[in-house]
Parts: structure tokens; C-alpha cells; sequence
């Protein structure tokens, strides 16, 4: 066996009156699309004045579930994942709101004839979480009903571009937005989508996504917002460049709001619609994209969780912590956290609890033998060399004489060799995922990259000296390796004693 050496890297991250009418003309939507006379807002966090967004609709059943963007005077924008079932029957589009409850002098309703779900929709991943809505009948257009703009296919958002996010969504997670229930507004900066995926993972967010929010919390879309819109403003025209889709929680750190990105549907979006063809504009970010510096450790999330949390957007507030999420979702594994780890000095000491929670115990016969590295909820990797027969995996173990209050043991009911020329790994696949908490948590696996010489590395092991098999630590740097070990993909690291370890 081997001990398990994490590879820790420094990484700095850069972070930026209208009328109705019947012609069949696309000019006309581009000419009247993303005026609203009666908004100035340039700074948010509050109710939202009437007419301010007018194209803000309520889908309704018996009350508000998901919000939509009107886009000409017959379609409306909204996201495939606030119509899990296909169907449409029963819903209600409400235009012209300002409060769900009370007074509306301006309310408009409408039913929904035709329903049109992008046929590459994926409700496991939100990818392409969009869909389209006829109305029943035309709407007129006024200072309370106007379509909005749609971000061309060859738009720009670069990080740190402001956007506004509107609904009557939750005001925080579990909070629903108090009486009588006014239409929110927030605005947020976009995240680039490499940052966004430092935080959701490199498979979560696609090119058919965009990201938005404060990487400190506070501001963001949440449950009952999903599908409403998020919109930026280029001379004097609102151009909607995202529909509320997914997030984790609701205005969480590091967690923006995640959005199906608008610009990448032009053409199906006219494909469906034929007559009457919503405006579209190029949005253009000015400078430079600093998100194409960005570059981090986090690869895509290994695996989920059974937990899941409300990420329905479908409204946004803009006071304290306001959010739009997406419909309920599968909660992605952050891999690479150790809470209760501080480390940065160098030299080899006794590890506390929690310090290394992606550390696994190799186990026959209930004595420790090996070392491994829980790398996904049900899977262990550890070095091949151990392997001939069934083992016990026991996680969030510190010592291996004494009381462990936070360990868990699990069966292991399959191991994979990776059966290649030299060193080789095994992944023990276990037979039940175990909960994660600050002793036990997966590692993030690096993806191919090279790791520089002098790159400060941990390595962490169970030894038996001290009184008992207790987890030790130990920090170097990786070394040049030499011609006859480089070929083969080893990382080479400096000498390191743990006393009399048992791999």
C-alpha cells in the first residue's frame, strides 16, 4: 500500500405608449421589445413599482408556482421545469401584476393553448430548461403589458455585468415573500460560467447556462421564481439574457443563481414561433472577459446526494438575501472541503478529527491494513497492491485503538483494478452512501493537469507509534522526478517519515 498524498494548490481567482397590433412584420416586436416607460432603476433591493418590469407574468393553478417573460404579444418565455408533467391544462398566465394579492387595475389573464418544451430538455441536468407558451388571445400592450427583448445569439455577458432578476419567489430559502405578496426585484452581477463552475462543478454548467449572483450571498433568485427572467439594460432597451432555472439554496455563498442562457435559442425560438418573431439584439460586454483567467482545482461533482432542497426559481426579492432558484434538484457533492482543517504550516504532527474527512481505513478482519481516499459517495480509491479479497471501509476514523465517535463502517461490494503496466489503483465500491458531515467528506481528484515542482502537498497516514495506530500528517513539496519514474505518471515528492506507518 501507499499513503495517500493530497496535492494542495494556491490559486488566485480574478473576479466585473405602446399599442397592440395584428402585423405579421418581426420589425415590429424589435421596435417596441424592452421599453418599459416607467422604470429608472439603476440600484435594487425592494418591491418592484408597477410597470417597472411589464413583461413579468404569474403562471398560476391555484396560486403562483413559476414565473414567465412575455416575448410578443401571443408567447411567453419560461423554463421546461415548471411543467414536470408536459401538460399545460389548468394553468393560467397572469400579465399586468404588481401584488399576487389585492388590487390589479392593469391584470390581464389568458390561458395557454400550446405548450412547447425544448426537446433536449434534461430534468436530471437543467440543461436546455426552456419552454414556450401560446396564448389563448393577443394581449394589447401598454405601460403594464410590453414584451421584452431577447439577447441574440452572438451576445457577450462577461463577469460583472449587472442584471435584474424579477418574481414573487421566496425571499429566502423557506421564506415566502409576506403579504401582499409585491413583485421583488434584485439586481446581480454575472458570474462567468468557468467560475460558476469552481462552485457547481465543470459538468453542471453548460454553454447553454449563465450564472448570476454575489459570490458572498445575499442576492439571488429562489423557490417560486423559476422561470421568470433575467434581464440587463443596453440603450435604453431590456434584453432578457437568462430564464431562472436551477441553484443550491437560495442566495448561499459561492452558490450564484444559475440561468438557461437565452442568447443560445434564437433560432429554435423563431423555428417555433413563425409570425409575429420576438425582437432579438446582440448584448455587447465592454473590455475584457476576466473570467477567462479564472482556473481552479473543482472538477465536475462525483456524485449527489439524496437530499434534495427547493431550487424552484420563481420569484426574486431584492431586500436582505433574495433568490431564484429552480425546480427541486438533485444537491451536488462539494468535493475538497475539510471544515475543520487550517493547515498551512509546515512539519508532521498527530491529526485532530475532521482534519483530513476523505481519509478511509482499509480493513481485514477488523485490523487496519491500507489507506484510501473516499473520492465519491460510494466509492473508495486505494492502491491496487492491497487487494485480494472483501474488505470493511471505515470512514471518519481518527485512531485505530480507542473511541471513535464519528466513524462509520460500510461493506464494500465490488473492487475495480485498474489493471494498467506499473502502479496501479483499485476503487472499492461501498454498499451504502454515508452521510456526509466535517469527518466525512469526498476529495476532489485533479484532472490530468501538471503538478508544478515545489507545490506544497500533504501526506496523511495511520502509524503505530504514539501509545496506538493514530492518523499522522506530514507536509512536502513535489520534487523534479527522476527520467526512469517520469514516463509513467508518478508524482514525486520529498523524503517524509511517519513513524512506523502501516500503508
Amino acid at each position: 500500500g501507499r499513503i495517500i498524498i493530497i496535492i494542495i494548490i494556491n490559486i488566485r481567482i480574478t473576479i466585473g405608449s405602446l399599442h397592440s397590433s395584428t402585423t405579421t412584420k418581426p420589425v415590429l416586436f424589435f421596435a417596441v421589445c424592452g421599453l418599459a416607460n416607467l422604470n429608472n432603476r439603476i440600484v435594487g433591493g425592494q418591491n418592484a413599482p408597477a410597470g417597472f418590469w411589464p413583461w413579468q407574468v404569474s403562471l398560476q393553478t391555484s396560486s403562483h408556482f413559476c414565473g414567465g417573460s412575455l416575448i410578443n404579444n401571443q408567447w411567453v418565455l419560461t423554463a421546461a421545469h415548471c411543467f414536470p408533467s408536459g401538460s399545460a391544462s389548468g394553468v393560467t398566465v397572469v400579465l399586468g401584476l404588481q401584488s399576487l394579492q389585492g388590487s390589479n387595475p392593469n391584470r390581464v389573464s389568458r390561458t395557454i393553448t400550446t405548450l412547447i418544451i425544448h426537446p433536449n430538455y434534461n430534468s436530471e441536468t437543467s440543461d436546455n430548461d426552456i419552454a414556450l407558451l401560446q396564448l389563448s388571445s393577443p394581449v394589447t400592450f401598454n405601460n403594464y403589458i410590453t414584451p421584452v427583448c431577447l439577447s441574440a445569439t452572438n451576445s457577450t455577458f462577461y463577469s460583472g455585468v449587472n442584471t435584474w432578476v424579477t418574481g414573487w419567489g421566496n425571499i429566502g430559502s423557506g421564506v415566502s415573500l409576506p403579504a401582499p405578496q409585491t413583485l421583488q426585484e434584485v439586481q446581480v452581477p454575472i458570474v462567468g460560467n468557468r467560475r460558476c463552475k469552481c462552485s457547481y462543478g465543470a459538468s453542471s454548467i453548460t454553454d447553454n447556462m449563465v450564472c448570476a449572483g454575489l459570490l458572498a450571498g445575499g442576492k439571488d433568485s429562489c423557490q417560486g421564481d423559476s422561470g421568470g427572467p433575467l434581464v440587463i439594460k443596453q440603450n435604453n432597451r431590456w434584453i432578457q439574457a437568462g430564464v431562472v432555472s436551477f441553484g443550491i439554496g437560495c442566495a448561499e455563498p459561492n452558490f450564484p443563481g444559475v440561468y438557461t442562457r437565452v442568447s443560445q435559442y434564437q433560432t429554435w425560438i423563431n423555428t417555433q414561433i413563425t409570425s409575429n418573431q420576438p425582437g432579438f439584439i446582440a448584448f455587447t460586454s465592454n473590455g475584457t472577459d476576466s473570467d477567462l483567467s479564472v482556473s481552479c482545482l473543482r472538477a465536475l461533482p462525483i456524485a449527489t446526494t439524496a437530499t434534495t432542497i427547493p431550487i424552484t426559481r420563481t420569484y426574486v426579492s431584492l431586500i436582505t438575501t433574495t433568490t431564484i432558484t429552480t425546480i427541486t434538484t438533485m444537491k451536488p457533492v462539494v468535493c475538497g472541503r475539510a471544515t475543520l482543517n487550517s493547515r498551512v504550516l509546515n512539519g508532521s504532527s498527530v491529526v485532530s478529527e475532521g482534519q483530513w474527512p476523505w481519509m478511509a481505513s482499509l480493513q481485514k478482519n477488523g485490523q487496519h491494513v491500507c489507506g484510501g481516499t473516499l473520492v465519491s459517495l460510494d466509492s473508495v480509491l486505494s492502491d491496487a497492491n492491497c487487494f485480494s479479497r472483501w474488505w470493511t471501509v471505515v470512514l471518519g476514523r481518527l485512531k485505530q485503538n480507542g473511541s471513535n465517535p464519528f466513524e462509520v463502517s460500510l461493506n464494500v461490494t465490488n473492487i475495480t483494478l485498474s489493471n494498467q503496466t506499473g502502479s496501479n489503483v483499485a476503487v472499492l465500491q461501498l454498499s451504502t452512501p454515508p452521510r456526509l458531515n466535517n469527518y466525512i467528506q469526498p476529495i476532489c481528484l485533479d484532472n490530468g493537469r501538471t503538478f508544478p515542482v515545489g507545490t506544497t502537498c500533504w501526506a496523511a497516514g495511520w502509524s503505530s507509534g504514539r501509545g496506538g495506530k493514530v492518523l499522522q500528517e506530514f507536509q512536502t513539496s513535489v520534487l523534479e522526478c527522476p527520467t526512469s519514474t517520469a514516463a509513467n505518471g508518478s508524482i514525486c515528492t520529498g523524503r517524509f517519515t511517519l513513524e512506523q506507518v502501516n500503508h
